[in-house]
C-alpha cells in the first residue's frame, strides 16, 4: 500500500509539473531573473501547490500518522548549522544555474535525457557524498 501511495503521489506531482510547465528550466530561470524578463508563474504554482497540500498536511498532523499508518517523518535534528546552510546554498545555486531541481530533473529525463541525466548523476553523487558521515 505504501508503494502505491508513493507512486500515486509522485505521478500526481509529475503531472502537475508537466501541466504547469515547471519542468522547463527556462521557467525557473525566468523566475530568478529579477532584473530582466521576470516570470512570476513559478510563485503561483508553488502557492497553488500549498493551497492543495495544506489541508492534507493538517489532516495527517491531526491524525498523527500518514495515510498508510506510518509515523509522520519529522526531522530529528532541528538545529540550523553550517551543514544545513551549506546544503541549502548548494541546492539553490544548482537550481539557479541549471534551472532544475530533483522533481523536474526526473521528469526531464524523458524529454532531454542527456542534460537531465548529467544533472541526475550529479544529484546522486551529491546524495552519496552527503551520506558519508
Amino acid at each position: 500500500m505504501r508503494i502505491a501511495i508513493a507512486l500515486l503521489s509522485g505521478l500526481i506531482f509529475g503531472i502537475g509539473l508537466a501541466l504547469s510547465g515547471m519542468a522547463s528550466p527556462d521557467k525557473v530561470i525566468g523566475f530568478l531573473d529579477l532584473t530582466g524578463r521576470w516570470d512570476p508563474s513559478l510563485a503561483f504554482v508553488m502557492g497553488g501547490g500549498l493551497v492543495v497540500a495544506m489541508p492534507f498536511y493538517w489532516l495527517a498532523a491531526r491524525r498523527g500518522t500518514a495515510l498508510c499508518g506510518d509515523a509522520l517523518g519529522e526531522p530529528g535534528e532541528r538545529a540550523i548549522d553550517a551543514r544545513l546552510l551549506g546544503g541549502a546554498a548548494l541546492f539553490g545555486i544548482g537550481w539557479g544555474i541549471a534551472g532544475l531541481c530533483p522533481g523536474p530533473a526526473l521528469l526531464d529525463l524523458a524529454v532531454q535525457p542527456l542534460a537531465a541525466g548529467v544533472f541526475c548523476a550529479a544529484m546522486l553523487g551529491g546524495l552519496l557524498l552527503s551520506r558519508r558521515d
